[in-house]
């Protein structure tokens, strides 16, 4: 039985304790994303031999990447000298500058809003196009797909009245930057959408190309917001 239950210390010194484990099993997986769940834990270097584990010293400390978003591309499962499994993913954080074997329960699934951001602004210059998708040119909902894929490995409905049908809306006093803001005539018709980035501000992808601009701009009608990943 894999250890999932409620971190206590004890668990928490037996997750990175050892030097050396038995494999149960690995594999890749689906990437996803993930953020840390506390400052606590660290990535590893682990090396395989047969069935044995071999744990490096820590390499890289979450406390360290407080905004950071970690994709995980494989899993591996070891049992510790305690008789305990503990699941393990290979996680690179998105700027693809660090990677490492981290015990799961030191993450949880989202994506940091400054990822979803930076992906957002990369985007800034390019041209619009209806019915575009990128990377040189988007409408408004395949700029959002596009760097929700990129930023948090989730691809999401194409068009802006799915995107806001689809996902759980938020209200104003609990938007947050990354999350979606949408237009139209009512929520049944939703037009326009674009990527909160702050201060009343989002970017978009109009007539203009993929610009920064007002969410309370005369030619646009705020209908609500959405959130289709967990942000921190």
């Amino acid at each position: 039985m894999l250890a999932f239950a409620a971190v206590s210390s004890t668990s928490l010194t037996q997750a990175h304790a050892a030097t050396t484990a038995t494999v149960v099993s690995e594999s890749s997986m689906t990437p996803a994303t993930y953020v840390r769940a506390s400052s606590s834990g660290a990535t590893y270097n682990i090396s395989t031999s047969g069935t044995t584990a071999t744990f490096s010293s820590a390499t890289h400390y979450l406390k360290n990447y407080p905004s950071t978003t970690w994709e995980a591309t494989k899993k591996m499962t070891l049992k510790k000298s305690n008789g305990s499994e503990y699941l393990y993913y290979y996680v690179t954080n998105k700027s693809g500058t660090v990677s490492g074997w981290i015990w799961h329960q030191y993450l949880k699934a989202g994506t940091s809003s400054a990822t979803v951001l930076g992906y957002a602004e990369k985007e800034l210059g390019k041209s619009y196009s209806y019915g575009a998708t990128g990377p040189n040119s988007f409408d408004c909902s395949g700029l959002v797909q596009y760097v929700y894929k990129k930023a948090a490995d989730k691809t999401l409905a194409r068009t802006a009245q799915a995107q806001y049908s689809d996902y759980t809306h938020v209200s104003s006093s609990s938007l947050k930057k990354g999350d979606l803001v949408f237009f139209g005539t009512s929520t049944g018709s939703i037009t326009h959408d674009g990527i909160y980035v702050g201060d009343g501000k989002m970017i978009d992808a109009q007539d203009d190309g993929v610009i920064t601009e007002s969410i309370t701009a005369a030619w646009w009608h705020l209908v609500g917001y959405s959130q289709p990943v967990s942000l921190s």
